[in-house]
């Protein structure tokens, strides 16, 4: 197993949030991360379309997973979503990360959110800081 994926099984393991939306990794690499997850009932908010929270939790745990690869322990510290589409129950959300800057202290990313129909419903910008933490100490 890759680091990458070592690490973000290893943060998914302790994120109980990610697990209680049924969050699923597709796939994960430096700097990058795929998720999916389906839209449930309780997930719906008083117009009976997805609480804009789904889509931001989603995104969300895909920049911290994506942010994390590289082996340095990183945290959000500015986020923002703007939503295009409504999201139904039942709907397959797919969270595709791309890494747009990277450097010692920081990182920002970029996540695009579509629906099973390919469909952007959402997009999602995230810059996090690089603490001076490793993942595997023991390996430096």
């Amino acid at each position: 197993m890759n680091n990458a994926l070592k690490i973000v099984n290893e943060m998914y393991g302790q994120d109980k949030f990610s697990q209680w939306l049924g969050i699923k990794i597709i796939e994960v690499s430096d700097g990058n991360c795929q998720l999916r997850m389906t839209v449930k009932k309780g997930m719906l908010n008083g117009f009976k379309i997805a609480h804009g929270g789904i889509a931001y939790s989603l995104a969300d745990s895909a920049l911290a997973f994506a942010a994390n690869t590289h082996g340095v322990k990183s945290l959000s510290i500015e986020t923002s979503i703007s939503h295009f589409e409504a999201i139904k129950e039942g709907d397959i959300l797919i969270a595709v990360t791309r890494e747009l800057s990277l450097s010692e202290k920081k990182g920002t990313y970029l996540i695009s959110i579509t629906n099973q129909d390919d469909i952007e419903v959402a997009h999602f910008k995230g810059i996090v800081h690089r603490t001076s933490k490793s993942w595997f100490p023991e390996n430096e």
